[in-house]
């Protein structure tokens, strides 16, 4: 298991599965490369902490382009889960950001629970990651491309697997893409995960009507974005009033007052993704707006995690 980062006397400090984190304020896996990419532009030590992009068992080339696609409030992205693979990752990537003085969350994903298991278990021997997150969107070729995340029982087949495979806190994150994220809140629990973060991107589409045809190369893509937004802060307020182990929330945060609104309804911590496409320093920025108005206020996090009155 990677360091323990202290949070000092930081009002915005919290805990998740043994971990302190310094604030609430993580990248989303996608949006910040592998974290190295960024440090010209951010220190990435005032972050809580640094979600790597998705990691795959080989190296992944990804979708053909076009594959990012700007939409009212968000964008569609069909990236294909491109990257460096595991074991590249672990040799070259993680060193560079081993030092930055936060935690690293690995992203995994597979298409088989066997390939889920292979990862988790190869970055559990490797020194300086804190957690890792298993991405349940994605299609199990072994069940006909049956999406793991949107059935409760291959939720927790993976969630239970990678547990078996790493010492590492696990955290799943949820697809929004299911009629009730609370079952899918149990699937994961039961699968034995140290917490939860959601959502992932919805499954929108765009068409150039000029050519009268998508435009994407894979004509459907995951929206992001201030236009889920909504969507996002419901569907952790759900989670969170099912949930015993922490939730993540995310989903179009561009500000720390959207952040807020995650923690209002029950997130213990953020994820910022697609706003680091604007702003190099997004989430740095978050981070710090939410100091500002504990600091105004005169509370820490804990007050405010889950303190929504709906009555």
């Amino acid at each position: 298991m990677g360091p323990v980062i202290r949070k000092g006397k930081a009002a915005s400090g919290v805990t998740i599965a043994g971990l302190e984190f310094k604030n609430p304020v993580m990248t989303a896996s996608g949006t910040f490369g592998y974290g190295a990419e960024f440090a010209p532009y951010v220190d990435l030590g005032r972050l809580g902490a640094i979600v790597v992009k998705g990691l795959s068992l080989y190296p992944r080339q990804g979708n053909p382009g076009p594959r990012i696609a700007e939409t009212p409030c968000g964008m569609l992205n069909a990236i294909g889960l491109q990257n460096v693979g595991v074991d590249d990752f672990i040799e070259k990537k993680l060193p560079l950001i081993r030092g930055a003085g936060t935690h690293i969350i690995a992203n995994v994903f597979g298409e088989t629970v066997e390939d889920y298991m292979e990862v988790a278990g190869r970055l559990d021997r490797a020194k300086g990651v804190s957690a890792v997150e298993v991405n349940i969107s994605c299609p199990n070729v072994k069940k006909g491309g049956m999406v793991f995340g949107t059935d409760p029982q291959e939720a927790f087949k993976v969630v239970s697997a990678v547990r078996k495979s790493t010492r590492l806190p696990v955290i799943t994150k949820l697809s929004p893409n299911v009629t009730d994220i609370k079952v899918m809140v149990k699937a994961a629990e039961d699968g034995g995960t140290d917490a939860v973060s959601l959502i992932n991107t919805i499954t929108g589409m765009a068409i150039d009507v000029d050519r009268r045809r998508p435009v994407l190369a894979t004509a459907t893509g995951g929206l992001s974005g201030p236009a889920i937004r909504p969507i996002a802060v419901r569907m952790v307020w759900q989670a969170a009033q099912a949930a015993t182990v922490p939730v993540i929330g995310m989903g179009g945060i561009m500000t720390a007052r959207d952040a807020l609104e995650f923690i209002i309804a029950g997130a213990t911590a953020v994820q910022v993704g697609t706003a680091s496409f604007i702003e190099p320093d997004a989430a740095v920025k978050v981070a710090e707006g939410i100091e500002e108005y504990l600091s105004r206020n005169a509370m820490s996090i804990q007050d405010l995690i889950g303190s929504l009155r709906v009555a």
